[in-house]
């Protein structure tokens, strides 16, 4: 290794004049290492060869190796050709040890210059960060270690700049996020959790399949992106020459299939709503959606327990989870209240005693909560409950029976007609889940629709709107159905113990770099 190459680039700096040494000094790094390809390409070698020879991954070569180890003690073990990152590099001028990673694992090279012979100068081409591929038997060192004995190395890939420095791991948590590869290189907690995030998704999946469900996919573009109060992203679909919207929801063609004759139907898929960034919001996120017909919210709230159980147990070991501080307890059943309850509690009113915007607004200035311009009755009482209720329901806890005014998709209660059957399920003090026994009423779904646009034209830009084809969808006929939305990303850092929805997304929402 060249000296200018022996240390890993400093993620932070402090000062302009710091800044610009550092510069100088990462295009020497790249200027050095474009030489030693060319010192490579001279040699007649490719420093980046369209295949490899490998044998094992290094976590199979590991097995392998054990296995043998424990029938046949004192011989070498089987011959292998591995492959992947170089981590560490210790050249002591007649033996080299480098350290390999892939993604199964690591494991140590030992080449020495009489193995490789003529090959032997060829290691001064490699770098911490380049990709390798040695070929020798399996041993284990004297310190213990299980090792290849190489004796033949070559380059799979020769890279221009360094890695993060992982003995701290990487640090500033905007390089993390705009540059997840070098997170991933450098941060091991980082690839377990979103390693993580796909078992968990696997696992939601088994569940549906297994409970019945059929899989399916439906448009991200749509004329109406309905589904959701939530402000939509905006395009246009130039060989129709019409607008488009991308999804915020998948109900409203969900709902279609249990029209047309599906009873049990789920996506998982991602959904787009032009709203705000943070610790558990993203633009872009991912949704599990499912409709089941002859059921109503508490079936739902049935499936939601035995679905959190079973991913929570299959993906950590246990359906008690570590939460910050504390733990998180999937095991069924789940605590239920109703809103008008847990209002009373935590704000010690019945909100069906406030029904004006003057009203709601009023309760609000005397609780402290602020106003968002511009917000109708129901937007008014979102913020009541998600700042003076919602904070206390760490533990799994449905709310039940919420307000028409803010659940235009919902059946109305048998008990009161201002109620729908809706719950939204709140863990960690957030919202998880959010389902209703579904109104398949098309006249009360025309009207609550009209309501919503009432809304819109006020200034509320994530009110509902009417989608005619869905309204016509429902006067051919929708059975009792009940309707399930659930937050991946959120279930993801429950499960977790992420604190940021941007640690179990790969590729969070970033503001672009200028210049």
């Amino acid at each position: 290794m060249s000296a200018t190459d022996s240390e890993p680039i400093p993620e932070t700096v402090d000062t302009p004049e710091s800044a610009a040494a550092e510069s100088r000094r990462l295009r020497e790094i790249i200027s050095e290492r474009q030489r030693k390809a060319e010192v490579l390409r001279g040699e007649g070698l490719d420093p980046y060869p369209p295949r490899t020879g490998r044998t094992h991954s290094i976590g199979e070569a590991i097995n392998t190796f054990e296995n043998h180890e424990a029938k046949s003690p004192d011989t070498d073990g089987p011959r292998v050709a591995l492959a992947g990152r170089i981590a560490a590099m210790r050249n002591m001028g007649r033996i080299a040890f480098i350290d390999v990673e892939d993604d199964s694992g690591g494991i140590q090279i030992l080449a020495s210059k009489k193995a490789l012979g003529d090959s032997w100068p060829l290691l001064d081409a490699f770098d911490l960060g380049d990709f390798l591929e040695a070929s020798g038997p399996l041993i284990r060192s004297r310190r213990g270690e299980i090792s290849v004995q190489a004796d033949a190395v070559s380059m799979l890939g020769k890279t221009l700049r360094p890695p993060p420095e992982k003995y701290h791991g990487l640090q500033d948590v905007e390089t993390r996020y705009r540059q997840r590869y070098l997170d991933l290189i450098a941060n091991d907690e980082a690839k377990e959790i979103l390693r993580a995030r796909s078992q968990i998704v696997s696992s939601m999946r088994r569940f549906m399949d297994n409970r019945g469900f059929l899989e399916v996919e439906t448009p991200v573009l749509q004329s109406e992106a309905g589904g959701a109060a939530a402000r939509p992203f905006l395009t246009h679909l130039n060989a129709l020459g019409e607008p488009r919207q991308l999804r915020i929801a998948l109900e409203l063609h969900l709902k279609r299939l249990i029209v047309g004759g599906f009873d049990s139907v789920y996506e998982i898929g991602r959904v787009f709503r032009n709203e705000g960034v943070g610790n558990r919001w993203n633009p872009e996120f991912t949704m599990l959606e499912s409709y089941e017909a002859y059921t109503d919210y508490h079936g739902v709230a049935e499936m939601v327990e035995a679905a959190l159980s079973y991913v929570a147990t299959e993906v950590t070991g246990s359906s008690i989870v570590p939460w910050r501080d504390g733990e998180i307890d999937f095991t069924p059943p789940f605590a239920r209240v109703k809103m008008v309850d847990a209002v009373k509690q935590h704000v010690g009113v019945d909100f069906r005693d406030y029904p004006t915007v003057d009203a709601m607004e009023g309760l609000l200035r005397e609780h402290g909560v602020g106003i968002p311009p511009d917000a109708g009755w129901g937007k008014l009482f979102d913020e009541l409950v998600s700042e003076r209720v919602e904070p206390h329901l760490q533990q799994p806890t449905f709310l039940l029976d919420y307000p028409v005014a803010i659940s235009p998709l919902a059946k109305r209660t048998e008990y009161d007609e201002t109620l729908v059957e809706r719950f939204e399920l709140f863990v960690g003090g957030w919202e998880l889940a959010n389902a209703y026994t579904e109104l398949n009423d098309p006249v009360d779904q025309r009207q609550r629709f009209e309501e919503q646009l009432k809304l819109k034209d006020a200034g509320d830009d994530e009110a509902e709107l009417l989608d005619e084809d869905f309204i016509i969808a429902l006067e051919h006929g929708m059975p009792p159905t009940g309707g399930l939305g659930m937050g991946m990303d959120r279930l993801a850092m429950l499960l977790t113990n992420s604190q940021s929805i941007r640690d179990v997304i790969l590729f969070p929402q970033m503001r672009k770099l200028s210049g």
